[in-house]
């Protein structure tokens, strides 16, 4: 008798391994559907930017703020750029959204964005800039890197975005000639959705702190 409760006992028990088994292969199999799905998702082109479409930023440097100061309007878009407006002055983009002169400055090869974009992604440039309300000018040499996909919010609403990270050395002379040099660090966060950088943090040695974060936008179909 107790030779065979020992044996019923045995059979349940390899009956039960069994069943954990397959429910942990089953398991396994989700997950690898569920992160290719994700590593899919990860991978983004270029933007198709459209005439008209529009995006409303805050940028602010001590008090956080929600109140609309930068419109970047699209008013053209070629093989070789874009062209639109900001506050309503001249505004130039590259295909991929780096931003080549505005009212602000001007830059031979900025590049906060390299698509396509995916995690882990990284790439180093060097950049000729013209900051134009003291004229100075200078150059940086920045590396980047796409350090996750994640959430954010912001005054427009809540985002999938790419996050990224920049370290930028720079060096450049004042209009009287004095020399000056430090480093840049950036955090920013692309979203798809908005075909823009939602989010962007800037810490300047000159010029503290830095918030721009999009508020509102129209795009085109």
């Amino acid at each position: 008798m107790s030779q065979h409760v020992n044996e019923m006992y045995k059979q349940r028990a390899a009956r039960w391994a069994r069943k954990v088994l397959s429910i942990d292969i089953v398991l396994l199999l989700a997950g690898l559907v569920v992160l290719a799905d994700w590593a899919i998702a990860q991978t983004v082109d270029r933007p198709d930017v459209r005439v008209g479409d529009e995006w409303k930023f805050a940028v602010y440097y001590t008090v956080a703020s929600a109140t609309p100061n930068r419109t970047w309007l699209i008013t053209s878009v070629t093989a070789v750029g874009i062209d639109g407006t900001e506050n309503g002055e001249p505004l130039r983009l590259t295909r991929e959204l780096n931003v080549v002169e505005s009212p602000r400055d001007k830059s031979s090869n900025f590049k906060l964005l390299a698509f396509p974009l995916e995690v882990g992604k990284r790439w180093h440039y060097v950049n000729d800039w013209v900051f134009k309300m003291n004229a100075s000018t200078g150059k940086s040499t920045v590396d980047a890197t796409i350090v996750g996909y994640e959430k954010v919010t912001v005054p427009a609403g809540e985002f999938d975005a790419f996050k990224l990270t920049s370290k930028e050395s720079l060096s450049g002379t004042s209009p009287a000639g004095s020399q000056y040099a430090g480093e840049i660090t950036r955090t920013y966060w692309y979203a798809p959705r908005a075909r823009a950088i939602v989010r962007s943090v800037s810490h300047d040695p000159y010029l503290g702190t830095t918030t721009v974060e999009l508020v509102a936008f129209q795009l085109r179909p």
